[in-house]
């Protein structure tokens, strides 16, 4: 088994260089985290090779967690990935054949998650400048030691409900951080999402 475990501006090279030891009974694991299109581009280059290949996410930070680092696995090699590393005791989940389908999913969780990210630096920078930095960010993590499945709904459902109203306030908040001089890249976006979801409903 070759794991490619290095970055996305090199898998390709990576790939080109072990394709020529590449044969029928190895198997090419791309842990890179990249799009969907480029993990279907690597599978291009291992396909002739008559080796298997998996695309393989890793959903937690390795120094964290391991050897016990969970996976997602796809392509035709996903389901040879999950045992061979299930046997160091990695938990690795398969969500199809295609290449790029693990790829997929993880970075549609990284949206959420990167996302959650920036809008909590930004909203923290913001605190600071207010004098109320410690507060806001005790808030933030007992909101989120808190959190449950019934947050959840609340922030998709009451999105849409409550789109034209919420629409105002960050309205407000994309101002006093500007006022603030602190730049509202999340915030705005906010807006222009929560605009949209009223606007959607208002054409129901």
């Amino acid at each position: 088994m070759v794991l490619s475990i290095n970055a996305a501006a090199v898998a390709l090279e990576v790939a080109e260089a072990a394709a020529p030891a590449l044969t029928p009974d190895k198997l090419y694991a791309d842990l890179n985290t990249t799009a969907p299109a480029l993990k279907r581009a690597l599978w291009a280059i291992v396909e002739p090779t008559g080796a298997r290949f998996a695309d393989v996410a890793l959903m937690e930070p390795v120094p964290d967690w391991g050897v016990r680092t969970p996976s997602l696995a796809s392509g035709n090699g996903a389901e040879a990935f999950q045992a061979q590393l299930g046997s160091f005791g990695t938990p690795v989940t398969c969500v199809g054949a295609e290449p790029g389908a693990a790829a997929a999913r993880k970075l549609a969780r990284s949206v959420f998650m990167k996302g959650q990210a920036a809008a909590i630096g930004e909203a923290l920078a913001a605190a600071e400048r207010l004098g109320c930095e410690e507060w806001l960010y005790g808030d933030i993590e007992s909101t989120l030691t808190r959190a449950d499945g019934r947050l959840l709904r609340r922030l998709v459902e009451g999105s849409r409900k409550h789109a034209g109203r919420r629409v105002d306030e960050m309205a407000a908040a994309v101002e006093m951080l500007e006022e603030l001089e602190v730049e509202p890249r999340v915030s705005a976006a906010a807006e222009a999402w929560l605009r949209s979801l009223a606007a959607s409903e208002v054409g129901r």
